[in-house]
């Protein structure tokens, strides 16, 4: 059975889209700890990153951190924080959110945005994502 990622990869399910290649997806955490917090998925599922490949590991190192400059220049923060968690969802993720301290990453705080305010952080991402 698909997961909800490879729903949302697939278009069946919408989302805050910031980019996509062939082997990768990155888009909006509807439940974010920051504001412009971004996740990165593989198109194959499978539930830990440590299953996946050296190759595609680096790749998805590689595509995330294109994504991370774009958030970067795009919503105020000293740094990108990166975390790889994938309890919640049984397909590999990685968590890419923006940080002026270490407490600015709670997963137990989530914050809330209006679908504008979830638009303007896509946009402004995606404007600085190359």
């Amino acid at each position: 059975m698909a997961t909800i990622f490879t729903k949302i990869i697939k278009g069946e399910i919408p989302c805050y889209k910031i980019a996509e290649d062939d082997q990768f997806f990155a888009f909006l955490d509807i439940n974010p700890v920051q504001g412009g917090h971004t996740l990165v998925v593989p198109k194959i599922e499978d539930d830990y990153i440590f299953h996946l490949d050296d190759k595609t590991i680096g790749d998805m190192m590689v595509f995330a951190k294109k994504v991370a400059l774009a958030i970067e220049k795009a919503v105020p923060c000293k740094r990108i924080a990166v975390a790889v968690l994938g309890l919640e969802v049984p397909h590999t993720h990685i968590h890419l959110i923006p940080i002026q301290n270490e407490g600015d990453i709670n997963f137990s705080k989530k914050k809330s945005y209006t679908p504008e305010e979830m638009n303007d952080f896509a946009e402004k991402i995606r404007a600085n994502y190359n």
